[in-house]
């Protein structure tokens, strides 16, 4: 997290640094981390259990601070390009009542016309074509 302070008043100045002091004082209470791992190892051992078992590959050890922002173990795997292959045509689902040429098929962004309408409070299924 990056927090620019050349712009903050004194008051938003004094609030970050006695933020950032009780979360100090926090991470300073914890045990290190390879030794709560450690027990963790300890107790799975003790229970027939491995960590690869219960979580998949086993994660290095993360610094405290990383730990909090680091992204999941596991990455989502990427979604295969649509690049260079035709999805191929879809009727279209919903019509704009004040001109009938405005359709859409429901992929993809919304139309202005229908944004602005739902904006509004108008649902999706008032732009059903029936």
């Amino acid at each position: 997290m990056s927090v620019n302070i050349s712009n903050l008043s004194t008051k938003e100045l004094a609030d970050l640094i006695a933020e950032a002091n009780k979360r100090k004082k926090v991470l300073a209470k914890r045990k290190p981390a390879a030794q709560v791992k450690a027990a963790v190892a300890k107790f799975l051992k003790s229970t027939g259990w491995t960590f690869d078992e219960l979580y998949g590959k086993s994660v290095a050890v993360k610094p405290a601070a990383a730990a909090a922002t680091a992204a999941p173990a596991t990455a989502p795997k990427a979604r295969k390009s649509t690049k260079g292959r035709s999805l191929g045509k879809v009727a279209p689902k919903y019509r704009n009542p004040a001109n009938a040429k405005d359709t859409w098929t429901g992929r993809g962004k919304q139309p202005r016309w229908l944004a602005a309408e739902t904006a509004k409070g108008k649902k999706l299924e008032d732009f059903l074509i029936k």
